[in-house]
């Protein structure tokens, strides 16, 4: 099993292909080739993801090499939409996944409010480092902390769910009032903010999905968000508490003047931003998701521990 020594050493790799690029395996370092010159090397042990941006070449040799080295690929379009994800599954802990599927749903239920604990109070923590607090965003701060105290108590999910999205919408409306924000809405690309969000959400659930491929966990079975087709429920579950890095990260960047307009486009109902800009706000994000790899890293390791052996005490991630 990776321990976190190893993993700290590791890299989170980025490869926008925009112009034709190669990539090849060279004595176990992944080399990176543009017109037949050398662009960039790494050693195929430090890696544990590579997202590849856009049209690349990538040989079945390589693929298999990477599997065997626990690299997981994500394959994203121009537009940052992955579109297909590789990985080495072909050993399970079975053990493991009979736990899960064995778990009845009062028992998920209880896994899922602390989940949810996390996240909102980290909601909160942010919340409450507002220097300038208004007599409204007080009385909100107050109502965070009445609904919080509820959540223990929900008896199901969707009273679960109303908590949580009653204290998601105090969080947005509060938290990014400053930059004109008008309320979260997900995958429509209605304006900058929600764009970045999904974008960068979308990041944190590939590293989290990662991570707990580790202890070959089913990514698709549910604890809090529901089996879907094709929905990899544990991963959106896991990530749940570490969402507040990437609305810390967008909200800073504003405040540094580092978010510019004119990097994006309205087209088709909806804002993109354009490849030729897209490494700028990948520089920004990646850094506030790496700053947090040793937490998040250790919370997937001691839920796995959790599961596993039946601890008393849930993981905790705090933002500080």
């Amino acid at each position: 099993m990776l321990q976190f020594p190893d993993f700290n050493e590791k890299q989170i790799i980025f490869i926008e292909s925009y112009e034709l690029k190669t990539i090849n395996l060279e004595n176990e370092n992944l080399v990176i080739k543009k017109d037949w010159e050398i662009q960039n090397k790494v050693s195929l042990y430090k890696i544990f993801a590579i997202f590849l941006i856009w049209e690349t070449t990538i040989t079945s040799a390589l693929i298999r090499r990477l599997q065997e080295f626990w690299i997981t690929i994500v394959m994203l379009k121009k537009n940052l939409l992955p579109y297909l994800v590789i990985w080495n599954e072909t050993e399970w802990n079975f053990v493991l996944r009979k736990k899960q599927y064995e778990k009845t749903e009062e028992e998920m239920l209880e896994i899922a409010k602390h989940i949810i604990m996390l996240k909102t109070q980290n909601q909160l923590n942010l919340l409450k480092l507002e220097r300038n607090k208004t007599e409204p965003l007080k009385n909100d701060i107050k109502k965070t902390k009445e609904i919080i105290n509820k959540i223990q108590s929900a008896n199901d999910y969707e009273v679960l769910l109303w908590y949580e999205w009653n204290i998601s919408k105090i969080f947005f409306n509060n938290y990014f009032r400053k930059i004109w924000w008008h309320r979260r809405e997900p995958r429509t690309k209605t304006d900058i903010q929600n764009l970045l969000l999904d974008i960068w959400y979308t990041y944190l659930f590939h590293i989290i999905e990662a991570l707990l491929r580790m202890y070959w966990f089913d990514n698709y079975y549910w604890v809090y968000h529901r089996t879907w087709y094709q929905r990899k429920s544990l991963a959106l579950d896991l990530m749940e508490p570490f969402r507040c890095i990437i609305d810390r990260a967008l909200l800073k960047a504003y405040n540094l003047g580092q978010i510019n307009t004119k990097d994006f486009k309205f087209e088709n109902w909806g804002y993109i931003l354009p490849w030729k800009n897209s490494r700028k706000y990948s520089e920004i994000f990646l850094k506030e998701i790496i700053k947090n790899k040793k937490e998040m890293f250790y919370f997937i390791k001691d839920y796995y521990k959790y599961f596993m052996k039946g601890r008393s005490e849930f993981p905790e991630f705090e933002i500080v």
